[in-house]
C-alpha cells in the first residue's frame, strides 16, 4: 500500500528520542484529534527513562526498536500499524533513521542521513553554505592539529573552534586569544574530549552580538519560517560560565523584527534549500538556522537538522492547531496546504540542572515539589513543567537522570509575567544543587560566537 499524502485518523506514530525536547512533541501530539496510539522509544537498543515522557506515550520494546537492527524494527512498525516517525535527536537522523524507516506506507519527520549531514559535518555544512552565498564567519577546516595551530597562533584575534562532527552541543569553544585557541585545538584534536568528532574541525572568526533560532518546517520545497526565539547558553545569569546546551529560552524573540526574519528567508533558507537540492537531497522535517545578528546583518553560525532543545519547549506551546498534522504534510511534501498560527501571548523556558552541569551532572537525586509548582498559574497563564534529565529510581520516586533536568515553560502575556511564572515555579522545585538562571528573557543573549 502507498500511503496517501492525506493525514490518517487515526494515526499511529512512534516518537523517537528522550529528552525535553521529546516531552514538549509527545505533549503537543497528545492534543492531536487525529492521534491514534504514540509510542516512544530512545531507538538505541536501551530503556526510554524518561517519566514525563512515559505518562504521554508506550513504551517500544527496546530490543526491537533500534536501528542496531533496522529489519526488526521495520517489522515491528508493520506489525503496530506506525503511520509517522517524528525524530527529535540528530543522532538517530545522522545515522539513518530516515532512510531505514520510511516505507511506501510510512513517513518520517526528519531529513535522511545525507540531509542531516548539514549538523552532523560542520566542515561539509560550512562549505555548503560558501557555495551558496550564504552570509557566515569566515572559517578554515583543518584535520592536522599542528597546522591548525600555527593558524590560529599567526593571528592575534578571538576565534571560535568547533569539532565538525556531532558532540552533543559541546564541541563548541569560543576562545579570547590565540594561545586559548590553540588549547581548544589540542583539546578537540589531540586529546579528543569530544570523541571521532574532533577529526576535523573548523577555525571560525569571532562574531559579536544577539544569538537568535529561527526555525523552518521544510518539506523540500516549502519553506514555513516558525515564530524565532532566543536561547541562553552560559550557565549563569548575566550570561557568565561555561556554555552548556542551553539553560533556557523564550518566543517570540523581539530583537529579530518581521523585516529581519524576511531577509533571513531570502538570505538564508530559500539558497539553503537550493543548495541541498543541487546535492540530490530532498530535505523535509525542520531546518533550524542558529544565527549571530552581527552589526553588518544576520550570519548564520550553524544549521541543526531537528527542533532546538529548549527552543521547542518555547515555541511548542504557542503554536496553535495541530501539531500532528503539521508534521505529516512536512514529511508529506504537502506543506503548502497546511496554516499555521502562534497564541499571541509570550512562552518562556527555564532549565532546571543538576549539581555539577555541565561537566559531571549529580545523577540520582530525589526531585520534590513538581505538583506544588505546577498550580503556580494564574488566570490567562499556562506553566507546563517538561521533563528532560529525569529518572524514577527503584522506589519509583522522581530523581535526576541527566545535565538538563526539567524545562518549567511558562505562557503568558508578556515575557515579563512569563519569566516570573518559570521561575516562581523553579523556586517550588528542589533537588540538592540545581542550578537556574533568573534572568532568561531580561537582556540579549550575548554569546560571542557560540
Amino acid at each position: 500500500m502507498t500511503i496517501s499524502p492525506t493525514l490518517p485518523s487515526p494515526c499511529n506514530v512512534l516518537l523517537v528520542g528522550g529528552g525535553g525536547r521529546e516531552h514538549a512533541l509527545a505533549w503537543k501530539l497528545r492534543r492531536s484529534p487525529s492521534l491514534g496510539t504514540l509510542w516512544c522509544t530512545e531507538c538505541s537498543g536501551a530503556p526510554l527513562r524518561n517519566p514525563g515522557i512515559l505518562a504521554l506515550a508506550r513504551e517500544a520494546p527496546a530490543e526491537e526498536v533500534t536501528l542496531g537492527n533496522p529489519f526488526r524494527a521495520r517489522r515491528w512498525c508493520e506489525r503496530e500499524g506506525i503511520h509517522l516517525i517524528v525524530v527529535g535527536p540528530e543522532g538517530p537522523l545522522a545515522a539513518g533513521i530516515a532512510d531505514a524507516l520510511a516505507a511506501p506506507d510510512r513517513l518520517v519527520f526528519g531529513p535522511s542521513k545525507a540531509g542531516a549531514r548539514i549538523e552532523a559535518d560542520k566542515a561539509w555544512a560550512k562549505q555548503l553554505m560558501r557555495s551558496a552565498a550564504i552570509p557566515t564567519a569566515e572559517a578554515r577546516i583543518f584535520d592536522d592539529a599542528e597546522a591548525a595551530q600555527r593558524f590560529v597562533r599567526a593571528r592575534e584575534q578571538p576565534w571560535v573552534v568547533k569539532a565538525s562532527g556531532l558532540a552533543a552541543g559541546k564541541g563548541v569553544i569560543v576562545c579570547s586569544t590565540p594561545d586559548e585557541a590553540a588549547d581548544a585545538i589540542e583539546r578537540i584534536m589531540v586529546r579528543r574530549e569530544f570523541g571521532e568528532a574532533g577529526s576535523i574541525a573548523v577555525v571560525e572568526e569571532r562574531l559579536s552580538g544577539p544569538e537568535a533560532s529561527v526555525l523552518a518546517l521544510v518539506d523540500g520545497r516549502t519553506i514555513w519560517i516558525l515564530d524565532p526565539c532566543q536561547d541562553h547558553k552560559r550557565l549563569g545569569d548575566g550570561d557568565t560560565g561555561p556554555n552548556t546546551g542551553g539553560m533556557g529560552a523564550y518566543c517570540p524573540a523581539p530583537v529579530l523584527s518581521q523585516s529581519v526574519l524576511a531577509q533571513v528567508q531570502r538570505e538564508v533558507f530559500v539558497p539553503i534549500m537550493s543548495a541541498l537540492a543541487r546535492e540530490g537531497i530532498e530535505y523535509r522535517g525542520v531546518l533550524y538556522a542558529g544565527l549571530m545578528l552581527a552589526p553588518g546583518g544576520p550570519k548564520v553560525l550553524e544549521f541543526n537538522c531537528r527542533f532546538g532543545d529548549p527552543e521547542c519547549q518555547a515555541l511548542l506551546p504557542r503554536l496553535e492547531g495541530d501539531l500532528l498534522a503539521a508534521l505529516w504534510a512536512t514529511a508529506a511534501g504537502t506543506l503548502e496546504q497546511v496554516d499555521l498560527t502562534f497564541d499571541a501571548r509570550t512562552c518562556c523556558c527555564v532549565v532546571m540542572a543538576s549539581a555539577g552541569y555541565p561537566g559531571a551532572p549529580r545523577l540520582g537525586v530525589e526531585i520534590s515539589g513538581l505538583d506544588d509548582a505546577g498550580s503556580l498559574a494564574g488566570v490567562g497563564e499556562e506553566l507546563v513543567i517538561f521533563h528532560a534529565g529525569t529518572a524514577r529510581d527503584a522506589k519509583g520516586r522522581i530523581v535526576t537522570g541527566g545535565g538538563r533536568v526539567l524545562g518549567v515553560t511558562a505562557l503568558a502575556a508578556d515575557l515579563d509575567a512569563a519569566r516570573r511564572l518559570a521561575t516562581g515555579a523553579c523556586d517550588r522545585i528542589a533537588f540538592a544543587g540545581a542550578q537556574y538562571r533568573r534572568d532568561i528573557g531580561a537582556g540579549p543573549a550575548v554569546v560571542p560566537g557560540a
